[in-house]
């Protein structure tokens, strides 16, 4: 059963993922920042390959946005650590939903049960943790990161 996809105004729930280099990501301890938790269904595939690039090429702009982008999916530790090698991502966290399988994505309404992995979605946690924007793009597509970065310089 599909849960209710998190809404603009909604409270976020903390949680805590382990990243490809066995960093804890907690998203509380980024309050008084924004937090960019972009879903993506699984590693190895290419548009889920070009969601993360695209992150990792606008890091910069990101952090003169007050904002901290993550990857997030059902995929392994070991698995994502080759993939963000193998991809050149260095300093954006790919955060793994590993176990319990897919957690974080089901509290946020986005798991794909009759697939076992998430939508490939864009959630803007606010500097209040609060839910300040959140888009389902279609699996088979690349979300235009321009629309996030309008959408934190306040263009949107």
């Amino acid at each position: 059963m599909q849960s209710v996809i998190v809404q603009p105004g909604d409270p976020v729930r903390n949680f805590s993922l382990k990243d490809q280099n066995d960093k804890t990501f907690d998203l509380y301890e980024q309050a008084k920042k924004r937090t960019l938790l972009s879903f993506h269904p699984l590693a190895w595939t290419e548009f889920c390959a070009a969601q993360m690039k695209s992150l990792e090429d606008n890091l910069d702009e990101f952090g003169r946005l007050n904002c901290v982008p993550v990857g997030i999916s059902v995929d392994s530790r070991p698995c994502k650590l080759a993939w963000a090698k193998s991809l050149g991502i260095t300093r954006t966290p790919l955060l793994c939903d590993f176990w319990p399988h897919g957690a974080v994505a089901e509290r946020y309404g986005l798991f794909r049960e009759e697939n076992g992995f998430s939508e490939r979605a864009n959630v803007i946690v606010d500097e209040q943790q609060k839910v300040a924007f959140v888009k389902v793009y279609p699996v088979h597509s690349v979300p235009d990161i321009k629309e996030i970065l309008r959408f934190l310089q306040g263009t949107a």
